[in-house]
């Protein structure tokens, strides 16, 4: 049975960080799977997430949507079952449910990504 739990979110100011992790349970060869994290915006509920970054199986490539790049950063440790995505200079626009995925290989659409967690909300207030 696989278990994947976000964690970090929380209430924070424009212009603070924070730091999300995701750990995975169940999958014996998390080192073998991409991962990503995702985000669902206030009122988009019915729409697909959307695609923050994305860190492949060893770490060593990473991707990231256009108006996250350069504030947040993902990361993974593999021998504790662990991806991480440190987010500096929050705005408010940022405000979502941020959700971990286990890639069955390296994407940016939830189609690819096998297991979720429940996501952890970051509110960001002015």
């Amino acid at each position: 049975q696989v278990q994947v739990e976000e964690s970090g979110g929380g209430l924070v100011q424009a212009g603070d960080s924070v730091m999300l992790s995701c750990v995975v349970s169940g999958r014996r060869t998390f080192d073998k799977y991409a991962m990503g994290w995702f985000r669902q915006v206030p009122g988009k509920e019915r729409e697909e997430r959307e695609c923050v970054a994305t860190i492949n199986y060893s770490g060593d490539t990473t991707y990231y949507t256009d108006y996250v790049k350069g504030r947040f950063t993902i990361s993974r440790d593999n021998a504790n079952n662990t991806v991480y995505l440190q987010k500096d200079n929050l705005k408010t626009e940022g405000k979502a449910v941020y959700y971990c995925g286990v890639g069955s290989f390296g994407g940016t659409t939830t189609a690819v990504y096998i297991d979720w967690g429940r996501g952890t909300q970051v509110n960001v207030s002015s």
